[in-house]
């Protein structure tokens, strides 16, 4: 498989299991170590792991499919999940501070539109030669594993800011 049909596979397998991570810790019924990958509440930051989670676990099948080939994979990858997460932020509270409040069709849309936006980039950035420094490669899993700790301590014990919270109990986490 060439890079364009892994980007189209990752794009697939990031929108159908994200979409399940929405429900998988209420179907486990408050398993906390379901929690750490799955939204435990309805907070912009528990929506950023839909994308984040099926994104990263692509991403290490690709690696050794391919990537390991690649110098810039690990800093490419890191820099796409960033900005697919930072698109559904952006978006989000752009939207609903222009209308004053969220609609359920365009919260998917925001999610669909950061998945397209970190393939898209990675896509991109897979096709040159852009960081591919070993330093670089070094802050991209740096920031992978930034990712992954804060995701597992914010949902336990996450920060009192409107990103964490769930607007519907106006709680933190779980």
């Amino acid at each position: 498989m060439n890079t364009k049909s892994w980007t189209i596979a990752g794009i697939i397998f990031t929108l159908i299991f994200g979409t399940l991570l929405h429900f998988t810790y209420t179907w486990s019924s408050g398993n906390p170590l379901v929690a750490v990958f799955s939204a435990v509440n309805e907070s912009t930051w528990e929506h950023l792991k839909l994308l984040f989670t099926p994104m990263f676990l692509f991403a290490v099948l690709e690696y050794f499919a391919y990537g390991y080939e690649l110098p810039n994979f690990i800093p490419a990858k890191f820099l796409s999940i960033l900005l697919g997460m930072l698109t559904i932020i952006t978006v989000f509270y752009t939207y609903t501070g222009i209308l004053g409040e969220n609609f359920l069709l365009a919260d998917i849309g925001t999610f669909i539109l950061g998945v397209l936006v970190a393939y898209f980039f990675n896509y991109k950035m897979l096709q040159t030669d852009y960081f591919s420094s070993s330093m670089a490669v070094l802050l991209g899993l740096v920031g992978l594993l930034i990712l992954l700790v804060c995701f597992f301590v914010f949902t336990f014990n996450p920060p009192h800011l409107p990103l964490f919270q769930d607007p519907n109990s106006l709680s933190y986490g779980i």
